[in-house]
């Protein structure tokens, strides 16, 4: 029979084991949120296909790189407009945009909106996933820091610009600008650029409802800006 020492001396291991396992539990959760991936090589290497890219559900992406110079200035301006107007002041966020989001969250009683800055957008597209959760987040927020201090806001929107979603395996402007309108990024005019705008915020619902009433409505007040 065991005496009182010899269990409490178990109970104390079995404590101990417990608490080990939480731990390593916790630090490799906190390792997964802070870990980042490199970034610096894009400073001057083109990114191959992005996480988005390889979950895409059709299994055909149309994409085709072009340098920033080479896509229409009304594009340019007319995403930044629609997606992040206050990208070139921010640092990689925006917290009027995330107290909104709080708030619009808050009151539909689930994760919908993220207050995402065009630099998070490009960390998710990147290296993240299309899930909507906390997790997913904190790890978008520390990866645009990362991109901030690395790259310049030029980069940064080139990027962005060459990368991100714009239809059923539509990824950049040049290939957005071709299956839309049959041209290159570089002519497109200032309505065809806030048209591609205006569908930045749900590409694959759009693509199967071009001319939408939402659409048509929102790309007219982002040339209105332009």
């Amino acid at each position: 029979m065991l005496t009182g020492g010899q269990m409490l001396s178990r109970r104390d291991a079995i404590l101990l084991i417990a608490s080990i396992v939480a731990g390593l539990c916790w630090s490799v959760w906190i390792s997964k949120c802070v870990s980042t991936p490199p970034v610096a090589y894009l400073t001057f290497a083109r990114p191959g296909l992005t996480a988005y890219m390889r979950a895409d559900p059709t299994g055909h992406v149309k994409y085709r790189w072009m340098p920033i110079e080479k896509i229409s200035p009304y594009l340019r301006e007319a995403v930044v407009i629609a997606e992040d107007d206050q990208f070139f002041q921010h640092p990689g966020y925006d917290w009027r945009a995330i107290k909104e989001a709080a708030r619009v969250n808050m009151r539909r009683g689930r994760f919908s909106r993220g207050g995402s800055t065009i630099t998070m957008q490009l960390a998710r597209n990147l290296y993240l996933s299309p899930e909507k959760s906390l997790f997913r987040k904190l790890k978008e927020f520390v990866i645009a820091l990362k991109l901030e201090r690395t790259l310049s806001k030029q980069r940064i929107l080139e990027l962005y610009l060459n990368v991100v979603e714009w239809g059923n395996g539509v990824y950049g402007a040049e290939a957005a600008a071709e299956h839309y309108f049959g041209k290159s990024a570089q002519y497109l005019s200032k309505g065809e650029a806030a048209y591609l705008a205006s569908i930045l915020p749900r590409p694959r619902f759009y693509d199967r409802r071009r001319g939408s009433g939402f659409s048509q409505k929102r790309a007219l007040s982002i040339q209105g800006r332009l």
